[in-house]
């Protein structure tokens, strides 16, 4: 798509714009305007993350003192610490802890690919608006637009379900389940309390919007197969004796 732009601004053939923005009303452009838009909240919702899990010690000398580990996106958690409450107050049993799990490769490939459809509903719109005649007279890049339809709805499969399994790892990695494996909390003298964490709503909304893509890039195959050459030579073999 970015080959076929450029060649649109420097083509003879193609330099007479034919600014139309009546496609954003027919199904195939509004359409697209809906994934790039999905493709924004489902970025934001979940690269703009910020979070923190806090927790109450109490021991030798430090009564109830509050320890705080802030991850965010692209929660690489086994870099996050509870720094020591205080080590000489607690008899020199505390050590500094990490969370655990490194949940980055499942994010950033669903943040990635959010950015990337962005990119290409960009493209896609500016070639539906400015150059559909061109679009139309060579069946070529309905073509293209239809295998990067069908790829794109798989990648939005995979990678939503990917991210909600992090997701649901990194609930776990945060919680108060973390409190039994902190070796410094079963010192003699040392208790620790799970007080809060931030809550994961909006990481919620980002598989939702993950699934919404998945669902309009998969009935965007649709649309775009009516374009291409190939539905009209099925209309032909089923219509004929």
């Amino acid at each position: 798509w970015f080959w076929f732009l450029l060649a649109a601004l420097v083509s003879p053939m193609m330099v007479g714009l034919r600014v139309d923005f009546s496609m954003l009303l027919e199904p195939l452009g509004f359409v697209k305007v809906l994934e790039w838009i999905l493709a924004v909240f489902a970025f934001a919702t979940c690269g703009g993350f910020q979070g923190e899990t806090t927790l109450l010690v109490s021991c030798e000398g430090v009564v109830n003192k509050t320890i705080t580990a802030a991850f965010a996106y692209p929660f690489r958690l086994n870099t996050v610490v509870f720094s020591a409450p205080d080590p000489k107050g607690c008899g020199g049993t505390w050590t500094d802890v990490y969370l655990t799990g490194n949940f980055s490769s499942s994010a950033q490939f669903f943040v990635t690919l959010a950015a990337l459809v962005f990119l290409y509903c960009l493209t896609a719109l500016v070639i539906y608006i400015g150059y559909n005649h061109v679009y139309q007279q060579n069946n070529k890049f309905p073509l293209t637009d239809l295998v990067i339809s069908v790829l794109t709805a798989f990648l939005w499969l995979v990678s939503t379900f990917v991210w909600a399994k992090a997701l649901a790892d990194i609930k776990v990695s945060t919680g108060a389940s973390i409190i039994p494996g902190i070796e410094s909390c079963k010192a003699p003298g040392t208790t620790c309390y799970f007080l809060s964490v931030t809550s994961m709503g909006i990481l919620n909304v980002s598989v939702v919007f993950g699934l919404l893509n998945m669902i309009l890039w998969a009935g965007n195959v649709w649309l775009v197969y009516k374009d291409t050459n190939l539905h009209s030579q099925w209309n032909r073999i089923s219509e004929s004796p």
